[in-house]
């Protein structure tokens, strides 16, 4: 694996750098991600923020409450075509995700070389199989 990736959002206006390889990549299947997605779940890259850097058109931002935890989620957007481009959350300051589709080649994420993690599988819709031998969690890992 190289140690840089590039990515950015549809219209070009923001663009990002990543170093290194992401902690993990988490799949979310709660309520929320399948509505900010519009599908079964997010894909999410996750990395430590240090290791994210933007360039481009500063990030929009929503800030979402949790309804069971009560902590905040940040997503973070191009203000111009509405990419989603990440997320922070007030639970572990020192983490950025970036969400896989939006590198200019996510075929380097793959599962073995990178931990895969599913969580809240207790909303899943059964939409798509979680494969073998990846990480499954029916809430959040994290308390």
């Amino acid at each position: 694996m190289t140690d840089r990736h590039e990515g950015g959002c549809v219209c070009g206006a923001v663009r990002y750098v990543t170093r290194g390889d992401p902690e993990r990549v988490s799949l979310c299947h709660c309520a929320w991600c399948q509505r900010r997605t519009g599908s079964a779940f997010g894909t999410e890259a996750v990395f430590k923020h240090t290791n994210v850097t933007f360039t481009g058109d500063t990030l929009r931002k929503y800030r979402h409450l949790s309804d069971e935890s009560g902590r905040w989620l940040d997503q973070h957007f191009c203000g111009t075509c509405g990419t989603n481009l990440g997320l922070t959350m007030e639970a572990v300051p020192d983490i950025r995700s970036v969400p896989a589709g939006t590198f200019d080649d996510p075929g380097w994420l793959k599962p073995g070389s990178i931990p895969f993690r599913h969580i809240f599988l207790r909303s899943d819709h059964g939409w798509s199989e979680v494969p073998e031998g990846m990480e499954r969690y029916e809430e959040h890992f994290r308390p």
